[in-house]
């Protein structure tokens, strides 16, 4: 029993992964158990009961008169339909007998070991049983008592074959009150405390805004504690209501929940019926705390269109939050809301999959299109779960010169589930597409490098999935095993590169794009979770070019930055609100490529079918988004250390986030119309990867040059080339001046054009060597200290003018030195040296003065020894003599003969 909630080893893992492999018919085995276990649960309520009064006989008296009174009634109302009734209604006939009572117990012990002996038992029950003057309570007991023998348990499978009641409502999803499918205009109230806590408020998981105290509150709150109030929903249809979830109010002061409450049902909003168990209205049991959802179920299905939910005993104040659980019978009313409701048409497995059937199905996939796909993962979750990844691609395992890298990433909170089953949809989309021939998924595939992570968070999502879709509360299952926050666990680049901009460092000493990563970060002893360093390194291996994370809990796409740019220090004594600030300073919040990542967010927004809905306002407070469905991150949510930003300053690649609905955890039902509307925008936006310039960066030999600086003109973020010198720049359709840059090269410059069409512009770019390695040694001999230019126009001053004197007598020096050994080198040992005359500056001279110029050059022998001292003096020489000959026109007017770095050109050699 100890071993079950322990953490699944590598071996467990291994185990599950082999018998995944062998079986590939894991739709067939899912959905075959539950006929026998609905024939179970109807038998275990009585033996329950029956075992309680054994121990107790005090409390058998009180109970048996209402009960007998009851059971006489029967026969008159329609209460064969009740499921929980027929089962309960023959207990006060055996209750007085606890010789009964055992032979119950004996029963269902011989149920769970057939073989021995029970016939005897039964048949002396039936008698007593007969002896009752209530003929239908003898036709239940028969039917119950005889479910151990043959012909006892066909009855049962006849008459579980007629119930599909109970049967339906385990499956009714809800109808839509967390999920916003649930207008607002169709929840009313009996009266609410103020406008924050109106009845708009009362769904549930609704998240409390900032402020407590605004129009944005966490529950639905009556204006007095009587139990006269009520809070309604219209389903705008006939609906089979099966049941209700409750949930306390959610805020960090109140401690506000409903323990019991009434229910009733109407068809006219007029008239209403209470639910009642045949005799009185049937009080349910709600919440314990204010947090964790519970689950009412309803005895018997009631089929109507509106209903209510009565209060009766609560704790603190009068607030909560609530879905409702039910079927739809009949179309609904509104024309608008018809509209959106889509039925599939794919052929693919709409259901929640665990981790063993996630891996599952990317096999089959797998081996449905060997040729397009590849299994591989990125790394293990803290508990040694495997991060699994697909590769879609036309050569899956290899990075295709001039081919772009995608990625989809879901589930890097575990209670967020909706991404993690629409990328595996999409896996089984694109493969039955791929093989019917559909141009669109054919040149997706063999022009772009797909990798899909449905689940960054294995850990988080076995923790919410055992509570399910509508138990599990806001939090559960959100972080990892060590309990990070997955998103939020990046290294904080945009303050280093904030600080940089602010003392004027960037791009000479601190660039704008590929911040490396600090070192503490990386440190063995750094809080960083698993997730994320398997995440880091696969970023680092794969050259991303475009991606997007899914998330839960709102409905729009959120682009960087996410973090919020803290004002200036000179302004921080200024008290002012966030929105004040961002107001004033917009594009402080915004990137270099902010018109980029908007193109990018309404591309995905725009192909969703319901994601730019004006009319639908947000999830939780105001919608930020204005209609449009896209946001930026610092002004919706700001947070530190996102993937996003990291992503953006780190990489290449352009990371945005998209959050596909209210519901962190939609009900398996409706899947289908969920992946309806993401469809197109999933296509749409891998499509994007391909917009913009791409190219190869080589030498003029044709060798391609890697990590290659890409610089658009009017965008202070640059790119870098993939170790096979290509590169991908998404940018918006027009004309931009592109500048490629290489270590040791000369820089290129081109002009590019980006059109509408989908299509990226091809601008390769050849770079020849330059002498900035041999200039920059020189340079660093001289200390790196940055040669003085006096402007043209001003006189030099006395200290100025002494400085320059000595500077060029030295110069002089080491010339003359050159040309004495140049001469050496050139006549015969036995010829006479020629000597320089010795000359003292300032003074008038010619170029023809300096003999060494007009001599024949040197042998290859002489170049390899002498080559150092030459370039160093001409270097520096002529620049000073330049410099000094301007200072000397300006002084005495007459122009000095010089040969300068225009008309002369130094070869370094290399």
């Amino acid at each position: 029993m100890t071993e079950e909630p322990e953490p699944p080893t590598l071996d467990y893992n291994e185990q599950i992964e082999r018998e995944d492999y062998e079986d590939f018919e894991y739709v067939r085995r899912q959905k075959k158990p539950k006929k026998p276990l609905s024939r179970k649960t109807p038998e275990r309520p009585p033996l329950e009961v029956e075992e309680k009064p054994s121990p107790k006989p005090p409390m058998e008296p009180p109970t048996l008169p209402p009960e007998r009174d009851y059971d006489e009634e029967l026969p008159l109302a329609p209460l064969p339909d009740y499921d929980d009734m027929e089962y309960g209604l023959p207990q006060p006939k055996k209750f007085p007998s606890k010789k009964e009572g055992e032979g119950e117990m004996e029963t269902d012990e011989e149920r769970l070991k057939p073989g021995k002996p029970k016939k005897g038992g039964s048949s002396k029950e039936e008698e007593e049983v007969d002896t009752e003057d209530d003929k239908w309570a003898e036709e239940k007991t028969k039917e119950r008592k005889g479910k151990p023998k043959k012909p006892g348990g066909k009855k049962w499978e006849t008459d579980e074959d007629e119930w599909t009641p109970p049967e339906e409502k385990t499956t009714c999803p809800p109808i839509g009150m967390e999920s916003h499918r649930i207008e607002d205009d169709q929840i009313l109230a009996s009266s609410m405390l103020r406008h924050g806590l109106g009845a708009q408020r009362g769904r549930l998981n609704m998240q409390a805004g900032s402020n407590e105290d605004d129009f944005f509150d966490g529950a639905w709150c009556a204006e007095d504690d009587t139990r006269a109030h009520w809070i309604e929903v219209d389903t705008r249809r006939t609906t089979k209501f099966t049941g209700v979830i409750t949930q306390g109010r959610d805020s960090q002061i109140h401690d506000d929940f409903v323990t019991a409450f009434y229910v009733g049902f109407s068809n006219d909003s007029q008239n209403w019926v209470m639910y009642s168990n045949g005799y009185e209205e049937m009080l349910f049991h709600g919440n314990v705390d204010k947090d964790t959802p519970v689950l009412t179920e309803f005895p018997e299905p009631v089929v109507a269109r509106f209903i209510r939910v009565y209060p009766q005993i609560w704790n603190g104040s009068l607030c909560m939050r609530l879905e409702v659980l039910g079927c739809p019978l009949s179309t609904v009313s509104s024309y608008y809301s018809q509209q959106n409701e889509v039925t599939s048409t794919d052929n693919l497995d709409f259901r929640h999959h665990s981790y063993k059937d996630m891996r599952q199905l990317m096999k089959v996939v797998n081996e449905e299109c060997p040729s397009i796909t590849r299994i591989y993962n990125i790394g293990k979750s803290s508990r040694g779960l495997k991060i699994y990844a697909m590769e879609i691609s036309d050569k899956p395992g290899e990075h295709e010169q001039g081919e772009p890298e995608f990625r989809y990433t879901a589930g890097l909170h575990g209670n967020e589930v909706l991404g993690r089953e629409l990328l595996l949809l999409l896996m089984q989309f694109l493969c039955k597409e791929y093989q019917d021939g559909n141009p669109r998924v054919r040149s997706l595939v063999t022009e772009t490098r797909i990798h899909l992570v449905p689940s960054l968070n294995p850990d988080g999502y076995e923790i919410a999935s055992q509570a399910g879709s509508e138990l599990g509360n806001w939090a559960l299952g959100h972080w990892n095993e060590e309990g990070y926050d997955i998103f939020e666990n990046f290294p904080d680049l945009a303050s280093v590169l904030w600080a940089a901009e602010e003392r004027k460092w960037v791009p000479h000493r601190v660039p704008n794009h590929h911040i490396p990563i600090p070192e503490h970060y990386l440190a063995e002893d750094a809080h960083v979770a698993v997730e994320v360093r398997a995440i880091l390194a696969w970023m680092e291996k794969t050259p991303f070019v475009l991606g997007a994370n899914f998330h839960g809990g709102e409905k729009l796409v959120s682009y960087p930055y996410d973090m919020a740019r803290p004002p200036p220090e000179g302004e921080g004594a200024v008290a002012r609100t966030l929105d004040d600030y961002e107001d004033e300073n917009l594009e402080a919040q915004e990137t270099p490529d902010h018109a980029i990542f908007r193109w990018l967010a309404i591309s995905y927004a725009s192909a969703h079918l319901s994601m730019t809905e004006t009319f639908r306002g947000g999830c939780h407070t105001q919608d930020m988004t204005n209609g449009m469905g896209i946001v930026s991150g610092a002004k919706w949510h700001p947070r530190v250390g996102s993937l996003n930003d990291f992503s953006y300053l780190h990489t290449n690649c352009l990371e945005l986030s998209v959050y596909l609905g209210c519901d962190k955890f939609p009900h398996a039902g409706e899947l289908q119309q969920e992946w309806e509307n993401n469809k197109e925008s999933l296509l749409t936006f891998m499509e994007q990867v391909h917009r913009g310039i791409k190219g190869v960066v080589t030498d003029q030999q044709g060798d391609p040059i890697a990590n290659a600086t890409i610089a658009v003109g009017g965008i202070n973020h640059n790119m870098k080339t993939a170790s096979g010198g290509d590169y991908w720049r998404i940018l918006n359709p027009g004309e931009y001046r592109v500048v490629a840059r290489a270590e040791g090269y000369n820089p290129s410059v081109k002009t590019c054009n980006v059109l509408y069409d989908i299509g990226a512009t091809q601008c390769n770019f050849v770079l020849s060597r330059s002498n900035w390695k041999r200039i920059r040694e020189i340079m660093a001999m001289n200390g790196n200290r940055p040669i003085r230019r006096i402007p043209p126009g001003r006189p030099l001053t006395p200290r100025e003018r002494m400085r320059m004197r000595q500077r060029m007598r030295q110069r002089m020096r080491l010339r003359q030195q050159m040309r004495q050994r140049m001469l050496n080198a050139a006549t015969t040992p036995g010829a006479p040296p020629t000597t320089a005359p010795p000359t003292s500056l300032p003074f008038a001279f010619s170029s023809t003065t300096f003999t060494p110029w007009s001599q024949p050059p040197p042998t290859a022998t002489t170049w390899e020894t002498e080559t150092y001292t030459e370039l160093e003096t001409v270097t520096e020489t002529e620049t000073e003599l330049e410099t000094e000959a301007r200072a000397w026109e300006v002084g005495t007017g007459t122009l000095q003969p010089l040969t300068t770095a225009e008309t002369y050109t130094v070869n370094f050699g290399d």
